[in-house]
Formats: C-alpha cells, structure tokens, sequence
C-alpha cells in the first residue's frame, strides 16, 4: 500500500521552489508519494505550520530557505526561526536547510536552535547532489554538503589553534604512516612532528595521553578527519 510524503518547501523564489519539485517528482520512491506545498515567505509558511495543529496537513519534511521576507507580527523573521517553530509544532519533521551562508557560526546556531537532518550551501551543491541529500535525510541519516562541512572542520582548528602542519600530520597518521616516516610527506624534522603531536594530544585528549590511535580517534569524533 502507498503511503503520502507530505513536504513543504519555503523560498521566495517561486522558480527555485518548482526546481526543487521537479528534481524530486522525477524520481520514483518505492510506495511513497510526494505531496508538495509551497510557500514564498514567512507568512505563508507559519500559516501552513500551525495549521498542521488544526486539522490542516503533517509535514514529514521541510526544506526552509534562510532568507525570507519576515512575518513580523509573529516575531518570524527567518527560516531558522520557522526550523525551530517545526521542532515546537511538528518535532518528528526531517527538516532541510537551504542557505547562500556557510559561516561556521551560522551553521554552529542551525545546530544548536533546530538541529535540523540537513544543511545544504546552495552554491555547493547540483541536482544530483540535491537529490542525494534527499535519500540520505530520508534514510534517517543527516547530511550537510561539503561547504558546510569544511566551515565546521575550520572552526574545530581555529578553536584548537592548529594549523596547515598539524592538519598535515593529522592526515598521515589518520592513513597509518608511522611518525618516524612523516617527515618525507611534511617539511618537519621528526622532533618538531613529536613536539606538535604531543601538543595536539594535550589538549585533544585534555591531557590524558594516549597513543596515537587514541589521537586519531579524537579527531574523527570531532569531524576534523
């Protein structure tokens, strides 16, 4: 038996909005259909959202474009601020954000407030990878394209103070080469490679040693590798 997919997409931009209708419609989902409603701002949008509380439709996905014209007068000025009205009105809703922004402190606030299954650059990705991201959200996994993921990784090195070298020292032991071998791939003496590892696991490992595997390990969990 098939089921409805009910997703509401929001941008003011009604040719974006049918791009993203028409990618999705092409595809064939095995006994799921897309039910789609759109909406150009703010207003619209909150409309639909807490409707779904009175009898109107359910979204079981929402793609939210950041830059909206606002709806004042409900203090909705944004596409995060809709995110964290679905959390409140719809909480099992897959939401997907759609912005031009990758800074990490944007992305870093997405998480906090919304936590939403996926993070999308629009200069980041195509239609192939907007529909990837689709299948992935909706298989249960998040996604977040690459931009998204390099502001984030960045943001965990500023935070850390390391740099080019110790990214490049990261990435040889995260592929096994021993330390003694690093020194042909990074132009350190061997001493100055332990001193930085040392470092790094100091204040990665928060100063309970560890050997390497440990180190690697930490970085990964982190999203730096």
């Amino acid at each position: 038996m098939r089921k409805d997919l009910n997703i509401l997409i929001v941008d003011d931009h009604p040719m974006t909005v049918n791009g993203y209708v028409n990618v999705l419609s092409e595809e064939e989902f095995e006994d799921t259909d897309l039910i789609f409603t759109k909406a150009l701002d703010c207003e619209q949008a909150y409309n639909l959202i807490t409707d779904s509380q009175t009898g109107g439709t359910k979204f079981q996905v929402a793609y939210l474009d950041l830059s909206l014209p606002p709806y004042a007068e409900k203090n909705i000025f944004s596409g995060l601020d809709l995110g964290i009205l679905i959390r409140k009105t719809l909480p099992d809703c897959l939401i997907i954000i759609l912005t031009m922004h990758s800074e990490a402190s944007l992305v870093d606030r997405l998480i906090k407030e919304i936590n939403p299954q996926g993070i999308l650059c629009k200069s980041d990705i195509d239609i192939d990878e907007f529909l990837n991201a689709f299948k992935i959200v909706y298989s249960g996994d998040t996604y977040l394209s690459n931009k998204i993921v390099k502001s984030l990784k960045d943001k965990v090195f500023d935070n850390y103070k390391l740099d080019s070298y110790d990214k490049q020292i990261l990435m040889r032991l995260s592929e096994g080469i021993l330390t003694k071998n690093i020194p042909n791939y990074v132009p350190l003496s061997l001493s100055a490679i332990e001193k930085r590892k040392a470092q790094m696991k100091n204040m990665l490992l928060q100063g309970k040693g560890g050997d390497d595997h440990e180190l690697i390990e930490a970085i990964k969990k982190m999203g730096i590798l």
